[in-house]
């Protein structure tokens, strides 16, 4: 026996969720299959919300950043820290499969726990704890999200090899930690472990970290990084993790062996595709394993979707979740959300973390832009001496023929909040003239942007390059 949906999704992380839920919203019948006991996916559970509230524990319990500024700390064992911030995690991790479960229920969804499949005339078959379902649909929706990619010649077999997701489980704080990829994943993780008191090693075989960043924001968080007592192996390539002596060795392509009590490889992330039936049913993947749609996020197969991490970049919760929003409406053309924000903010919650929204310098100078750059450095704000966090800026990239604002760059505390008050500027079109003549309570960090249009101002009217 079939049972019958407008909609079925596979997989109940953000884009998952949210698609359902816009599609039931008006009106339709949706049903969600989904292989783990807590929805919410990867966001939820392994991957992003754990790590942030790690990164906000870590802080907290440690007084990191702060105790040169009033000479306290709070001295906690690596044991007692690690579980605290292991049992913060675990708590948050509950509150938030609870919302996506609440939120699935309030909007009459159907949640199944199984393992899909796509079948024949647009049916889902799912294997789960009571056994075989079919579900037929008008829409499929694959949003089963992505995984930490693990490449040949890495031991991941080894227990303190981790990747993204298995170093949730340390069972101690590493004294020495290596980390591979100079990524949003990697930065996080590895400034949360100098937090933590690791002696930190991060290791990338590009010239910079985070490449998609405007390169002066890149860079001055690399010397944020070394000032913090991280250590920098750029450009340089891993050629082996091995056993030597009880102790991971990694050797490097500079010839140089570094001693680490544990290795995270945090190197890109690959998308659930195997076992979903995607050739049989005429669904295209890329080289490497992501589902290929168009604008509308329809795949080549009539009437299947894809959303969110399984499409590939840019990996981020907040895009997936419009991804699966906008796919729904397309699907059954209901005139609500047509496109997803082509103006969505990046944030990396490193320590200090960063955002950016729009242009960067490159990105402008190639294009051909007559382009202007206003900066004002945190080491020169009154909410961030007094809080102590000084490193850091606000950066303006803009017009220079009408000062029309094309990107905002920040590095530093809170800028993942502060970075959307840039972003309503520029969605709105205006000028860096809108941060002069806006009245910013003080101190507060936001009024960073007024002194970053004023520097901008100043460098025009000087006729600065």
């Amino acid at each position: 026996m079939s049972e019958r949906f407008d909609l079925v999704v596979i997989g109940a992380g953000p884009a998952g969720e949210k698609g359902g839920a816009q599609a039931a919203y008006f009106g339709k019948k949706v049903a969600i299959v989904d292989l783990r006991e807590d929805p919410g996916g990867s966001t939820a559970t392994k991957a992003g919300i754990p790590t942030k509230t790690l990164r906000e524990a870590a802080l907290y319990l440690t007084g990191f950043r702060r105790r040169e500024l009033y000479g306290l700390g709070m001295e906690l064992t690596h044991e007692t820290a690690l579980n605290r911030m292991r049992a913060r995690a675990d708590d948050v991790v509950r509150l938030s499969v609870e919302t996506v479960r609440r939120n699935i229920e309030r909007h009459g969804i159907e949640l199944y726990r199984g393992e899909a499949r796509l079948g024949p005339g647009r049916t889902v078959v799912a294997h789960g704890p009571d056994g075989e379902r079919i579900l037929e649909a008008e829409v499929i929706l694959i949003a089963t999200g992505s995984r930490p990619y693990h490449p040949p010649g890495v031991p991941f077999d080894d227990p303190d090899v981790h990747e993204s997701e298995s170093i949730l489980d340390l069972a101690r704080i590493p004294k020495r930690l290596a980390v591979i990829g100079g990524g949003a994943v990697g930065c996080e993780y590895a400034s949360i472990f100098l937090a933590l008191g690791s002696s930190v090693m991060l290791v990338d075989t590009r010239d910079r970290l985070l490449p998609f960043l405007d390169d002066e924001i890149s860079r001055e968080l690399a010397a944020v990084f070394g000032g913090l007592g991280m250590r920098l192996a750029l450009e340089t390539e891993v050629s082996s993790v091995e056993r030597a002596e009880g102790a991971l060795v990694l050797t490097l392509s500079s010839g140089e062996l570094v001693p680490a009590d544990a290795v995270l490889f945090a190197a890109g992330r690959a998308g659930n595709t195997e076992g979903l039936g995607l050739a049989e049913a005429g669904v295209e993947v890329d080289g490497r394993g992501r589902i290929v749609v168009d604008e509308t996020f329809r795949t080549t197969a009539e009437g299947i979707y894809a959303a969110g991490d399984v499409i590939g970049p840019p990996g981020l919760a907040s895009v997936a979740m419009e991804q699966g929003r906008v796919a729904a409406c397309h699907a059954f053309k209901i005139p609500f959300k047509e496109t997803v924000d082509p103006l969505a903010p990046f944030g990396v919650y490193t320590i200090p973390d960063v955002a950016m929204v729009g242009m960067t310098e490159e990105a402008a100078r190639e294009a051909g832009i007559d382009f202007e750059v206003g900066r004002a450095w945190f080491s020169g704000n009154a909410r961030a001496r007094i809080s102590g966090a000084m490193e850091g800026l606000v950066k303006l990239v803009f017009r220079r023929e009408d000062r029309l604002l094309l990107g905002v760059h920040i590095l530093g505390d809170e800028a993942s909040e502060l970075i959307h008050l840039g972003q309503a500027v520029l969605q709105q079109g205006g000028t860096i003239d809108y941060f002069i003549h806006t009245t910013f309570n003080v101190p507060t960090l936001s009024e960073a942007y007024k002194y970053a249009a004023y520097d901008g101002l100043q460098r025009l009217s000087a006729g600065v390059d």
